[in-house]
């Protein structure tokens, strides 16, 4: 169920956050080199993400711990992304912030399910 709430959310994300690309890019002196590594990493955590959920997804159904294992790798690099557009992108708004924290709350929890399920699945 958190999977698919993660997945709900991240789309929301995305959205918004590359709306926030293009309102920066029009309201404030955004260098183009700046949002393009911007646009790039949001790409790459749209990947991340999608292969991240598809994996938890496949070892929760079929209670395997490999697939598990691997979406909790992909949730850390995932997480790092999400701090990157919390405290280390260009222009941070209000707005950049809370979608982050939130999205690092989530992956926090997701984190913590995922160890006990594969800790379940293991004994």
């Amino acid at each position: 169920m958190l999977l698919h709430l993660s997945g709900l959310y991240y789309t929301l994300y995305f959205l918004a956050t590359l709306l926030m690309l293009a309102y920066k890019s029009q309201a404030f002196s955004y260098a183009p080199h700046h949002l393009v590594l911007d646009l790039t990493l949001l790409l790459l955590m749209g990947l991340l993400e999608a292969a991240r959920l598809y994996l938890g997804m496949r070892g929760n159904l079929t209670e395997a711990e490999v697939p598990l294992a691997a979406s909790l790798a992909l949730t850390a690099g995932s997480s790092l992304l999400s701090v990157h557009f919390l405290l280390w992108q260009t222009l941070v708004l209000w707005a950049d912030s809370i979608l982050s924290a939130a999205l690092l709350a989530l992956h926090g929890l997701e984190a913590t399910l995922q160890v006990v399920a594969i800790a379940s699945f293991l004994g």
